[in-house]
């Protein structure tokens, strides 16, 4: 399978020169934290984690996930989930994932939890997950997965993607066997 080049794996990487004037950039020491700052414009380079959302769709004790088609981890098992676009909300985000990666149409019932990740070579990220039911749709692999399938939560994949939804799966187990849902789980 070719990956086509928008979907090429690009790593993490710091800016050298300012975004806005083209200066070269100095490490400064801003808000207690070391910095990339312009000496000429006074721009200051935040890298901050990037937002992504999915859902959780549990049918008879069995969990939705999707076979990733692009880097990186092709191949692994993960929820549904995606990067945030700039215009989005958050439940915009995590519904117009699952219809692209499944096919299928949810209704958000309520949020589940928010985890932290760091194994992503793109970036830190922040994944906000929702509990959500199917209302419509024909569950279909789409634009960036290979395979969709629902999992008895006895017998997962092996290969689960990325560490917060290992996490997840793990918190989601607890809360179906107690009701609670996750409280800070840090690792």
């Amino acid at each position: 399978m070719s990956i086509p080049d928008e979907h090429k794996l690009i790593e993490a990487r710091d800016f050298k020169y300012c975004p806005w004037c083209g200066s070269r950039l100095e490490s400064r020491r801003l808000d207690g934290v070391m910095r990339s700052a312009c000496p000429s414009c006074e721009y200051i380079w935040y890298k901050n984690p990037i937002p992504a959302t999915g859902a959780i769709i549990v049918d008879d004790n069995r969990v939705l996930l999707v076979k990733r088609k692009y880097p990186p981890k092709v191949g692994d098992w993960c929820i549904p989930a995606g990067f945030m676009e700039y215009d989005e909300s958050p439940v915009e985000c995590c519904k117009r994932e699952v219809k692209e990666e499944t096919g299928l149409d949810i209704k958000i019932e309520r949020l589940f939890w928010n985890y932290k990740a760091g194994d992503d070579p793109r970036s830190i990220v922040v994944l906000i997950l929702y509990l959500a039911s199917v209302i419509d749709g024909d569950l279909l692999p789409g634009d960036d997965a290979l395979e969709t399938k629902y999992f008895d939560l006895e017998r997962l994949p092996s290969n689960i993607a990325f560490s917060a939804h290992r996490r997840a799966i793990k918190d989601l187990k607890k809360y179906l066997e107690d009701g609670e849902l996750p409280r800070e789980n840090e690792p």
